[in-house]
């Protein structure tokens, strides 16, 4: 089983949900995202997502795209944002996951890429911009490296398509909420505890709901029909704002005395 898939699984064994924060690397500096991640590993969260800017960003809402741009003004790449984690891998006890685009994963070389991201901490990889079709351009190499590919699912999906996309996703399925951009949202469509569980007859890797999950309230009640959230825009906004009292109430949200 892997890192990413075990680490999952484990939180939810001691009746917690799994809080996976999304973080963009190099806002605010790359010399930041060392604080940031062992902060958030500290709170108890089961994996971070760390965002690589990129110039043409897929499903990005306001808060992420501005974050990937001051990032991206900072002069954060694939490669510095690698660097930076393996200057530091010996203190990362969470398993991360690369959120990233297919060209710069191509530009750096994807065996390199492979054995570099492991090297640096890096379970997990999500290609947004990646159809399932071409998945066989990276997936070989990031399976020599041991990393999990995670595949997202989309509430337009149809059934069969849904099956295909919960078989090849590796360490856990992202089951996107919303139909639209990333972003906080006041509510959600009321029949997704139902999607969510024909997701789940398909497979048993866990599903963890993500896109537009914002409040304590939230994240308690997706994580009564799913084995956890990703939080993306808070996250980043709290960080943005130093606040660290509203991440540190969310990743609470999915303990167990709260949950219930």
């Amino acid at each position: 089983m892997s890192q990413l898939k075990e680490a999952v699984l484990a939180t939810t064994a001691q009746g917690d949900k799994a809080f996976v924060p999304y973080i963009m690397a190099g806002d605010g500096g790359l010399e930041t995202l060392q604080p940031t991640i062992l902060k958030l590993q500290e709170l108890g969260v089961t994996a971070i997502e760390v965002g690589i800017p990129f110039t043409d960003p897929v499903a990005d809402g306001p808060t992420i795209q501005a974050a990937g741009e001051r990032a991206l003004a900072e002069g954060t790449t694939l490669r510095k944002v690698i660097e930076t984690l393996s200057s530091f891998a010996d203190q990362i006890t969470v398993p991360l996951v690369a959120m990233t685009y297919l060209n710069p994963i191509l530009a750096y070389g994807t065996e390199k890429f492979a054995i570099d991201a492991k090297n640096a901490g890096i379970r997990g990889v999500i290609i947004p911009d990646m159809p399932l079709e071409e998945r066989d351009i990276v997936h070989p190499a990031l399976k020599n490296g041991g990393i999990d590919l995670v595949q997202l699912v989309s509430l337009t999906s149809t059934p069969e398509r849904i099956e295909r996309l919960t078989k090849a996703s590796e360490g856990f399925i992202y089951a996107v909420t919303v139909n639209g951009i990333t972003g906080a949202r006041s509510s959600f469509q009321k029949d997704l505890a139902e999607h969510f569980k024909t997701i789940q007859t398909y497979t048993d890797t866990p599903v963890l709901a993500g896109f537009g999950i914002s409040t304590s309230e939230q994240v308690k009640n997706f994580g009564s029909f799913c084995s956890g959230v990703i939080v993306g825009s808070k996250i980043v906004d709290s960080l943005a704002k130093n606040d660290w009292a509203t991440i540190e109430t969310l990743v609470k949200a999915s303990k167990t005395a709260l949950v219930k």
